[in-house]
């Protein structure tokens, strides 16, 4: 049976052309998954010390709270623009920008004491998640055939594994040293990063000149940002306030005039005629669903974790304990993407996203029935984790196989997006599940509200169905031509990708 949408075998050859694949090939899809995973890490690590952040920075709990929001709005925004330069100048020149972002981010973080120095850190750490996207499409260029399909899943998890593992690691930071000390350990992996990225990737020719489009680039970062604050924030505003309805529909508008600039403009920051095939327009809406079940979890799970066991329904573990109990989820996204590489060659990337999409849904019916115990909760949310380990490893390829090589950047810089959105609405989603059906544990000014059982069963729930939306919109996806090769010739390697399923 040939091989349908999938990477690793014999669909897809490569001319010979002066980017042979790289000499070691193991040692640079290391590197590139270790830059993403420090990438993805810098999103969930101030977590543990969020609750601190007001006396830490002086500042108030709502002006602290844009210390994780800046750092999910700059990387929305940066994924499609690095994805844009990537294809203009080149991909391992974009990566080693993006890491030094990170490192600058990093160092601003650690030398901070107040609130303004810690934004610019936060927003520069967000810049970086431009890494991810870029890598993927980078890969597929300097791997040999046969270890393309299993490198590309193992960089697309680390989006999700990255956040899985960030919440122990730095919990275990912050319990034996100073809270600086989170941001110095990522401006160290940084570092090594970029010395990995300089020794072992290998400095490709695939840089196709062109003008930038700083309108479009600004048009798209105006129109996320507004739209993105008000999701982000409408847990905290409410839904129907003034504020909240405002961000939205601003952002919402400024966005149709950017496309409809875009779609007259010569060299767009996105094309969108090639993100409007069906392919990948439905590839990148099942992103939206798939990543609000990854980040459902993220949100509940530890909550539910961490809740005293006198509730009746809360477990009682530390941040420590509870960090530790989702690891094993994060881990199993990595280690499924060989699995997710067998199964886009044997049965083609559209029916695999199909079925980690099932079984990210099948995961949360699970957690319903095993809310128990810590154990129990955890089983359930490795089982939502390999699912969003397969439909992420399936994706890109998805993606790729349906654009021209010469925007490959631009295309899994968009895909990246949408899961970007997809997380953003299921914290908007859950934040406002978990804060409509609350009780009251003790009294005075010692009084905490707390969400209630039924609330973090609802966002089990939602999760399952916007796991099965993903389905629904996969099983939609049709085949694909041969995606176009690369111009002008000889700058790139011409995948001649069969068909997906």
């Amino acid at each position: 049976m040939p091989s349908h949408g999938a990477v690793p075998d014999s669909a897809v050859t490569t001319d010979p052309i002066p980017n042979a694949p790289a000499a070691r090939p193991l040692a640079a899809v290391v590197a590139l998954c270790s830059g993403g995973l420090a990438a993805a890490l810098s999103q969930t690590m101030v977590i543990p010390i969020q609750g601190e952040l007001p006396r830490l920075l002086d500042s108030t709990a709502a002006n602290t709270a844009w210390v994780v929001t800046i750092t999910l709005l700059a990387g929305a925004v940066t994924m499609p623009v690095s994805g844009r330069l990537a294809d203009m100048l080149g991909k391992q020149r974009v990566l080693v920008a993006s890491t030094l972002l990170l490192v600058a981010g990093s160092v601003v973080c650690a030398l901070a004491d107040s609130l303004a120095p810690m934004l610019v850190g936060r927003a520069l750490q967000g810049l970086a998640m431009g890494f991810i996207p870029v890598g993927i499409a980078l890969l597929r260029e300097i791997v040999p055939p046969h270890l393309a399909g299993s490198s590309v899943a193992a960089m697309s998890a680390t989006l999700g594994v990255g956040g899985a593992i960030g919440l122990p690691l730095s919990a275990w930071i912050v319990e034996v040293g100073d809270w600086h000390a989170l941001f110095w350990v990522s401006a160290g992996v940084a570092v090594a990063v970029l010395v990995a990225l300089v020794l072992l990737v290998p400095h490709v020719h695939d840089a196709h000149p062109a003008r930038f489009d700083t309108v479009g680039a600004i048009g798209l970062a105006t129109g996320l940002v507004l739209f993105l604050v008000g999701l982000s924030k409408a847990s905290a505003w409410g839904w129907g306030s003034g504020r909240t309805l405002g961000f939205i529909a601003a952002g919402l508008v400024v966005l149709v005039v950017w496309a409809l600039v875009e779609l007259r403009t010569p060299e767009p920051l996105v094309d969108l005629r090639s993100t409007a095939r069906l392919p990948v327009l439905l590839t990148n809406l099942a992103a939206v669903a798939v990543g609000m079940g990854m980040m459902a979890q993220a949100i509940v799970v530890p909550q539910l974790l961490q809740l005293p066991e006198a509730l009746g329904y809360g477990l009682g573990q530390s941040l420590l304990a509870a960090g530790l109990w989702m690891a094993p989820g994060g881990l199993m996204m990595l280690f499924f993407a060989p699995v997710s590489s067998r199964l886009m060659a044997s049965i083609g990337a559209k029916v695999t996203l199909m079925i980690g999409a099932s079984v990210l849904g099948g995961g949360y019916v699970l957690a319903l029935f095993l809310m128990g115990s810590a154990w129990q909760l955890a089983a359930a949310a490795v089982v939502i984790s390999i699912g969003v380990g397969i439909g992420y490893a399936a994706m890109p390829s998805l993606v790729l196989d349906a654009s021209p090589a010469h925007e490959a950047g631009s295309a899994v810089g968009v895909n990246a997006l949408a899961r970007s959105l997809g997380t953003t609405l299921a914290s908007a989603l859950m934040g406002t599940v978990l804060t409509s059906s609350t009780l009251t544990l003790g009294a005075g000014a010692g009084a905490v509200v707390v969400p209630t059982e039924g609330a973090f069963q609802a966002c089990f729930v939602i999760g399952a169905a916007a796991a099965l939306l993903g389905v629904a919109i996969a099983a939609t996806i049709p085949r694909t031509r041969p995606a176009p090769p690369a111009a002008p010739s000889g700058l790139t390697p011409r995948e001649d990708v069969a068909t997906s399923a």
